[in-house]
């Protein structure tokens, strides 16, 4: 693989944005129209484009190294059980939340490597606004026009605590995490937006109580891990990518201070 880390980034973040101009292109044409998949989740000709945007712009890129993205996850285990380095791509983040039109959704790109994400870029199309992450080096956010700014996560935690949490998936779990926090804010949030609130400092945690993929997650993962943020699994383990046949994450929580036990708070009774 050809480049810097950091040069590699910022080729990735801008092949973010294009696809974030392809999916701007059919959010203003109306045409809003969605299929079901076989999972019961939608998909629309904004999904579609994206992902062939993001496939080719990759490979010209990358040529070597393989891409799993929603649109086309039917990479057998088999097969990408032996990739030691591939990229993880949703090319649509909260496809839900595009169709309703609040503008909270993104496009996902990460670069794994040894089950982990080591790169990654979170672009919001609607504000065009990018995240970027590279774990252990740093992260950044990138409004239009103006140059990367650095960002971390808050060293404490706030009083009353700052919550995010999925707006599309919300469980009876999720309300017993919250009347143990005590006193807090609880915002609803679509998509990887809510991992990159954490990253910046506006969220102290984000508890996922419900289904993800692995696509959902990877590239925001980077970009709170490189934020000084920390995201696990309810028993305590990292999340890991393309190490099981399944591509569905266990529940986890992402946070930013550890002076709260955030997973005791989550236990089980």
């Amino acid at each position: 693989m050809s480049g810097a880390p950091q040069e590699l980034l910022t080729r990735v973040a801008d092949i973010a944005r294009q696809a974030g101009r392809e999916i701007l292109e059919v959010y203003a044409s109306q045409e809003l129209a969605a299929t079901l998949k076989a999972d019961e989740s939608p998909l629309t000709a904004a999904d579609l484009r994206a992902h062939r945007l993001i496939r080719d712009a990759l490979h010209a890129l990358t040529p070597d190294v393989p891409m799993l993205s929603e649109e086309g996850a039917d990479t057998p285990f088999a097969e990408r059980s032996a990739w030691r380095r591939y990229w993880l791509v949703d090319p649509l983040d909260g496809t839900r939340e595009f169709i309703s039109r609040n503008g909270q959704f993104t496009v996902n790109i990460a670069l794994i490597e040894g089950h982990a994400p080591t790169l990654g870029v979170v672009h919001v199309p609607v504000t065009d606004t990018s995240y970027r992450g590279l774990p252990g080096v740093g992260a950044w956010r990138q409004e239009s026009g103006a140059p990367p700014r650095e960002i971390h996560v808050s060293a404490r935690t706030a009083s009353p605590v700052r919550i995010v949490g999925s707006r599309s998936h919300r469980g009876s779990s999720l309300d017993t995490f919250l009347s143990r926090v005590g006193p807090h804010e609880f915002v609803p949030v679509g998509s990887s937006l809510k991992f990159c609130m954490v990253a910046e400092g506006a969220a102290d945690v984000y508890p996922r109580l419900g289904p993800t993929s692995e696509w959902d997650t990877a590239a925001a993962h980077a970009v709170v891990a490189g934020a000084g943020g920390t995201v696990r699994s309810l028993e305590g383990g990292p999340l890991e990518y393309n190490a099981k046949a399944a591509l569905l994450n266990p529940y986890f929580v992402v946070y930013a201070a550890s002076d709260r036990d955030w997973l005791g708070l989550l236990a089980r009774p």
